[in-house]
């Protein structure tokens, strides 16, 4: 009897600590203003991320140093690749008549321009602002001139303090890094 007992409270167990589903989020792409560039075609190589945003879980910066990892408030696919994926949405979305790539993706050919962004921060600060700070570089894919360079600070402020306005003003942040960056493309 006793070890029938023992063997359903093993059985047991495993239940009572199972953790809740967790909440899936993603990032969206936003409508802007269609322009017309000179290049038919952009690459954009991989985009570097800071290694403290490399995680599943969703990260928010606090005062002290300090950063706050939401233990069930997760991204639905790796962060790296969902910026890679919605930036080039944002892009072609702002890009009448050229043609967007990534460098991961299926399509081989030879770019126009290269466009090359590493995000160095991407989350709230104490006051709930979203913040994306990213350094961009564009050059001509043909030629051998210097790339133009430059960091980008960019900020949106997400209407509550939720995990889903605060994806919303992440996905604000990231439409604002694709009008910058075509005009940096523009100018190229």
């Amino acid at each position: 009897m006793r070890r029938r007992g023992a063997l359903l409270l093993l059985l047991a167990l495993p239940a009572g600590c199972v953790s809740p589903t967790p909440e899936l989020y993603t990032l969206a792409a936003l409508p802007g203003a269609g322009v017309r560039i000179a290049a038919p075609s952009v690459e954009l190589r991989r985009i570097g991320l800071a290694g403290y945003l490399d995680r599943p879980e969703i990260v928010r910066s606090e005062a002290d140093y300090r950063v706050q990892v939401a233990t069930n408030q997760r991204w639905g696919e790796p962060l790296s690749g969902m910026l890679d994926r919605v930036f080039t949405e944002d892009l072609v979305e702002r890009l009448a008549g050229t043609a967007v790539f990534t460098e991961s993706g299926a399509i081989s050919t030879a770019p126009d321009l290269v466009l090359e962004v590493d995000v160095q921060r991407f989350d709230a600060d104490a006051s709930g602002a979203v913040v994306l700070l990213a350094q961009v570089a564009v050059r001509r894919a043909d030629v051998r001139a210097p790339a133009h360079a430059q960091t980008l600070r960019l900020t949106a402020t997400a209407a509550t303090a939720s995990t889903r306005d605060h994806v919303a003003a992440m996905s604000a942040a990231l439409a604002q890094l694709a009008d910058r960056v075509v005009e940096m493309l523009a100018r190229a």
